[in-house]
């Protein structure tokens, strides 16, 4: 299988957390849980503000794997990259609105045999503290042409 992109291949992509990015992933989700979208109640916790929901933050990986998977499909892959998913996703530091992330994702493996790629990812926020470590898995499913 060629996969168009070699082991190193990196990809990032950088916003700027805002209160209607907690709201839309509160309305999308169904997660209306205080700490994402009640100041008030938020205050009184040990985060002292509202926090940004995981799926958020872990949404901002899809952003980086869709440029690798471009990328590959660019310089010729001979499959179409799906995601299987997101393994050991850890949740380090929470994120404020305000914070400025920066999703970072680095193909670590390529398995010609099974036809996936895996990567490491994280997302760090504008002061460098690490917010999310995971391990992604794409599986490039052959074309049916």
């Amino acid at each position: 299988m060629n996969f168009g992109i070699e082991v190193g291949a990196e990809a990032q992509f950088t916003k700027q957390v805002t209160e209607r990015d907690l709201l839309l992933t509160a309305e999308i989700t169904g997660d209306h849980d205080p700490l994402h979208v009640d100041a008030a109640y938020a205050a009184q916790t040990p985060f002292g503000q509202r926090i940004a929901h995981g799926a958020l933050v872990l949404g901002l990986l899809s952003a980086t794997a869709s440029e690798i998977a471009h990328r590959a499909i660019a310089a010729g892959c001979t499959g179409v990259p799906v995601s299987l998913g997101y393994d050991g996703v850890r949740f380090l530091a929470p994120v404020f609105i305000g914070d400025r992330l920066q999703a970072r994702y680095r193909v670590a493996a390529l398995d010609p045999a099974k036809g996936r790629s895996e990567a490491d990812c994280e997302v760090v926020n504008q002061a460098g503290r690490c917010c999310l470590v995971a391990r992604h898995i794409l599986k490039w499913v052959p074309a049916s042409r």
